[in-house]
């Protein structure tokens, strides 16, 4: 390309190894960088506003072409820690759930969860804004993200989505990955694909570097937070791929 790529990247704390790279100065002159969340991520990618996203892997059916760049996302094997149903009460009581507005692969997963493992019938409220204080009584909220190792500290009762996604198949689970919607420069990939092992070679300056005091962020970097798409994990998001057609999500 002749101009710079445009790269789309979350907000949140389980991305900042993946671009710490960035933030420190590297590939400036070849990036403009944008940052939010997920599912304003995923539509600046179908819109063509950017040209590479760190995005909810529900969106890769919507896109009219698309490219897996380099071996990193966000994935899971076992619980993730961010991606929870939280509730005041059993699953079993459960009879509303608030899907959280920021997501659209977490959202499809706990459909998926909901239906096909809990086997549970329950009222799905899709959500604007901020809606942790509306979980209360019987009614529960997927909730993603930094305000989900927040909400942690709330709720009494946390079903973790990726521990049951694991329970339920025995894969791992992708909720993101490096998707462009066009192709792009292969001398560009590679170095892209370094910048982001830049960071995760560096993960006590990402944690220096981001002070947060909701959660132990270097166990969450390498005990929650699987980075490298491996080809079981690959293995895990076309599972989820195949769910999304069979229930039309």
């Amino acid at each position: 390309m002749d101009r710079k790529i445009r790269v789309g990247a979350v907000s949140y704390m389980n991305t900042k190894p993946l671009i710490y790279g960035l933030e420190q100065g590297l590939m400036l002159d070849e990036i403009d960088l944008v940052v939010d969340f997920p599912a304003n991520i995923a539509q600046q990618l179908i819109d063509d506003e950017i040209d590479l996203g760190l995005v909810p892997v529900a969106v890769i059916p919507r896109l009219k072409y698309h490219h897996i760049v380099g071996d990193y996302g966000i994935s899971c094997d076992g619980p993730v820690a961010s991606v929870c149903l939280f509730s005041e009460v059993p699953l079993a009581e459960i009879t509303e759930v608030l899907l959280d507005y920021q997501s659209r692969t977490s959202v499809r997963l706990a459909k998926i969860l909901l239906e096909k493992y809990w086997k549970k019938k329950v009222t799905l409220t899709d959500t604007r804004d901020d809606f942790r204080d509306r979980i209360k009584g019987t009614t529960a909220g997927v909730v993603i993200g930094d305000r989900a190792l927040q909400q942690r500290q709330v709720s009494p009762y946390i079903y973790d989505l990726g521990e049951a996604w694991k329970d339920f198949t025995g894969l791992p689970f992708v909720f993101a990955a490096w998707v462009s919607n066009k192709p792009l420069e292969e001398d560009f990939e590679v170095h892209f694909n370094a910048l982001n092992r830049y960071g995760l070679d560096r993960l006590e300056s990402v944690v220096k570097t981001h002070p947060f005091t909701d959660f132990d962020l270097m166990e969450y970097y390498t005990r929650y937070i699987a980075y490298e798409l491996t080809e079981e994990r690959r293995k895990g998001l076309a599972k989820y791929l195949e769910y999304l057609k069979e229930m039309n999500l």
